[in-house]
């Protein structure tokens, strides 16, 4: 650790700083003669501090939440009143020091919404000009470039258009829409340059109604109380009650002070933030950010779980299914489309070139290549006219010779000099582990799973079938999405998803997991967790990891209670100083904080338990 990080976290954490300082300058002060104010700058220095926490103590008992604070306040109160300052300084150490800790578990808590805004387009391209996206009024008229993000609700006036809906609805494969269609903000132009009237503002629109949906739903949450909280109240009872008895019974008040002082609850002050940062660390390390000791404890306890489907459960990005030749081979089809599509930036053009690649096959140069817009394009290879697009664009009066495509899957038909050389059907597949992560959140604790997506129900309750999930709610929008996880039941509800369709849904869960490898930045900044890799079976890790560190946070509360409970009756018969009861507490904080650290340790049971089963089929949209 460098200086400057030193720095940055003294000046983050004052009031640990301070208890350090005060405690190196009370030891330097012993060695010369104004050793006597010692016991003055150490005893000030506590009242101060157990002040500052009465008052935080006293807003929670009246909010009704009984905290961890209250013994260490007893404690510091009763060792300075006895004179016994240096123990009051050592409960002051842990005080702090467990603040500091729960809140640097705190900081790695969800950042603003910067991304979700800076997607959002900032610039149009009216008649008039570029002008900015507010100044935008119904009725304007404007174009939207090829991967340029529509920046307003709008009516289409160009005769054909396709876009890539994938962030509002969450289908991933293209939608053509004809003139008079409405088109939606926040989804991008895959085609050629096309033409809108704007049929409403940009803060009226759809892109901004996401954002405002995410920052609702995040300020709704209920807090939640701390794992160490619910603790407290039996414990201090407890606590008080022996220290009150050895008191009455010997007539020596000390007995209560030095009772307190080994009662201090650090193992719930030090203990529990330190399994909970092992956990999220760990965390981090196979791949999913955590973002709150919170979090951890909401997922441990989840019963029902939904889903989206694209980029969820299937992965998101159309690919090859397979080739139906009915001319020549399926390597000379394949080819022949790669040739004509390289060029193009659409997405099933893309889907078409990386299968050229993967068969090895050679690339073959393509000369006047035209894209004719939400029909497919045409162009020359070695003094041949090839077409690859819709069944009409490359052969309108062939027969049909085709099976019916299944439910969400899509065709690219390919052509040279006007005969059919077959089609290239594409799909979306459904991810190789969901399957078998939808057994094991079972396993963990999960009674209810729900699919929530904007496709068609046909296609989703395929998904479903192929990966094991319980409902299906079809056909929604963001809002739609908000309004079935708010009425899922039971809870605490997890919910994963990806895109920024997905954002206002990952905010209003009680647990919200993005995939956000590749995924929009929106979802993972109003998730609770974000699974940096492709593998949905994450979800089920970090919910096992989860449950295994609030497990080990438990145990940590038991073994420093336990401990605690048996020096506290030790001290009633007072033969436990107050300073040596304080280092006999640290010796405990010390076994509890080395049992949380078991938290971040990897279990690879877990991890080899987790079985990958492909389905016999392929998710179809």
């Amino acid at each position: 650790m460098t200086w400057r990080r030193v720095g940055t976290l003294a000046l983050r954490y004052p009031w640990v700083s301070a208890t350090v300082v005060v405690g190196l300058t009370a030891l330097v002060l012993t060695a010369t003669p104004a050793s006597p104010v010692v016991r003055w700058i150490e005893s000030a220095f506590a009242v101060l501090v157990a002040a500052r926490s009465a008052v935080a103590m006293v807003r929670s008992l009246r909010s009704g939440s009984w905290g961890i604070d209250i013994l260490a306040v007893a404690a510091i109160a009763s060792t300075v009143a006895l004179g016994d300052y240096w123990a009051a300084l050592v409960v002051v150490l842990m005080l702090t020091g467990g603040e500091a800790l729960e809140d640097y578990a705190a900081h790695r808590a969800r950042s603003e919404l910067s991304a979700l805004l800076k997607r959002a387009p900032v610039m149009a391209h009216a008649a008039r000009g570029d002008i900015p996206v507010d100044a935008v009024s119904v009725g304007d008229e404007l174009e939207v470039r090829p991967g340029e993000v529509v920046p307003v609700d709008g009516i289409i006036l160009s005769d054909r258009a396709s876009f890539d809906e994938s962030s509002i609805t969450g289908e991933s494969l293209p939608v053509t829409r004809v003139g008079g269609d409405t088109v939606l903000s926040g989804v991008v132009n895959g085609g050629a340059l096309v033409r809108l009237r704007a049929a409403a503002t940009a803060a009226d629109s759809q892109y901004q109604t996401i954002v405002d949906l995410v920052r609702s739903a995040a300020d709704s949450k209920a807090p939640f109380v701390r794992l160490a909280d619910r603790v407290a109240a039996p414990f201090t009872l407890v606590a008080f009650a022996i220290g009150g008895i050895a008191w009455l019974v010997s007539g020596e008040p000390s007995r209560f002070a030095e009772v307190l002082v080994v009662a201090t609850p650090c193992p719930l002050l030090i203990a529990t933030p330190v399994a909970f940062i092992a956990g999220m660390s760990r965390s981090a390390s196979e791949g999913v950010i955590v973002k709150g000791g919170g979090v951890l404890e909401q997922l441990a306890r989840a019963r029902s779980a939904a889903f989206d489907k694209t980029g969820t459960l299937t992965r998101g990005t159309p690919e090859v299914d397979r080739v139906e030749a009915v001319h020549g081979t399926d390597d000379d089809l394949v080819a022949a489309g790669a040739a004509v599509e390289e060029d193009s930036v659409h997405v099933l053009a893309t889907a078409i070139v990386a299968e050229s690649n993967r068969r090895g096959l050679p690339v073959l140069g393509a000369a006047g290549v035209t894209e004719v817009v939400a029909e497919g394009v045409r162009g020359t290879v070695a003094e041949h006219e090839v077409r690859a697009g819709k069944r009409s664009f490359v052969d309108p009066g062939a027969d049909d010779t085709f099976p019916p495509l299944a439910p969400g899957e899509t065709a690219v038909y390919v052509s040279r000099d006007g005969r059919l050389l077959g089609r290239i059907v594409l799909s979306d597949e459904v991810r190789p582990e969901a399957s078998a992560t939808l057994r094991r959140l079972r396993g963990l604790g999960i009674r209810r799973t729900v699919m929530l997506t904007g496709d068609a129900q046909e296609t989703a309750e395929r998904i479903a079938e192929l990966t094991g999930v319980d409902e299906v709610r079809s056909a929604l929008l963001p809002a739609g999405k908000v309004e079935a996880v708010s009425r899922l039941e039971p809870r605490p509800v997890m919910m994963v998803g990806d895109g920024v369709n997905d954002a206002p849904v990952l905010a209003a869960a009680d647990v919200g997991i993005a995939m956000g490898a590749r995924g929009a930045t929106a979802a993972s900044e109003s998730a609770d967790a974000v699974i940096l890799v492709e593998d949905i079976g994450r979800a089920a890790d970090v919910m096992a990891l989860a449950q295994r560190t609030i497990r080990i946070a438990y145990q940590s509360i038991g073994i420093g209670i336990g401990l605690s409970v048996a020096l506290m009756l030790v001290a009633t018969t007072g033969v436990l100083p107050a300073i040596i009861g304080a280092s006999l507490q640290e010796v405990i904080d010390v076994i509890a904080i080395l049992n949380s650290l078991r938290a971040g340790r990897r279990v690879l049971a877990a991890r080899d338990a987790r079985a990958t089963d492909t389905p016999t089929a392929m998710a179809r949209g």
